[in-house]
């Protein structure tokens, strides 16, 4: 079943974006990135930002912005069966347009990836195509927030998501 992502969440000035594959089937029903109830995403960022989880998805996404972080996925429509980024045809990719979001938002000085898949098919279908400048921005994989990604607690996550606090301020 063909799926398509939502429109990037950006402030005036973002310092860093964080990508992940494709909006879960719980996000696409919501249209809103990380509706999942078990995904660690808005704890995460909640916890680092000092808002809460549970407000308004219009005042988490604020927060975002307010704290310089651009939200994204790398894909913007794939065929992929429920929610797992293992089920998705490769050959359905089409992914985002990256030069004009980095061009629209030249304050951007980390990529963060949500995940392995995100990562993968960034670096696969994007950044060879990413003017010089933009190839060059700092770039680090983060454990998923997903459910799916079980070896870790949400604590754990939290932990290691705590790395991008220091390009926020």
């Amino acid at each position: 079943m063909s799926k398509a992502g939502f429109s990037p969440i950006a402030g005036c000035d973002p310092r860093v974006l964080i990508l992940g594959s494709m909006p879960s089937e719980a996000s696409l029903k919501q249209k809103q990135y990380y509706a999942h109830p078990r995904n660690a995403f808005w704890y995460i960022m909640g916890g680092l930002f000092h808002f809460s989880a549970e407000a308004a998805y219009a005042e988490r996404t604020a927060q975002l912005k307010k704290n310089g972080i651009a939200l994204w996925d790398v894909l913007r429509e794939c065929e992929r069966e429920g929610s797992l980024d293992s089920s998705i045809i490769a050959s359905s990719i089409k992914t985002n347009d990256f030069s004009r979001l980095l061009t629209l938002h030249p304050s951007i000085q980390l990529i963060v990836f949500n995940g392995a898949t995100a990562e993968k098919e960034f670096k696969k279908r994007v950044l060879p195509d990413l003017n010089r400048r933009h190839q060059l921005i700092q770039m680090i994989r983060l454990p998923s927030t997903s459910p799916a990604m079980a070896a870790l607690s949400r604590e754990q996550k939290m932990a290691k998501w705590s790395v991008i606090v220091s390009y926020t301020t």
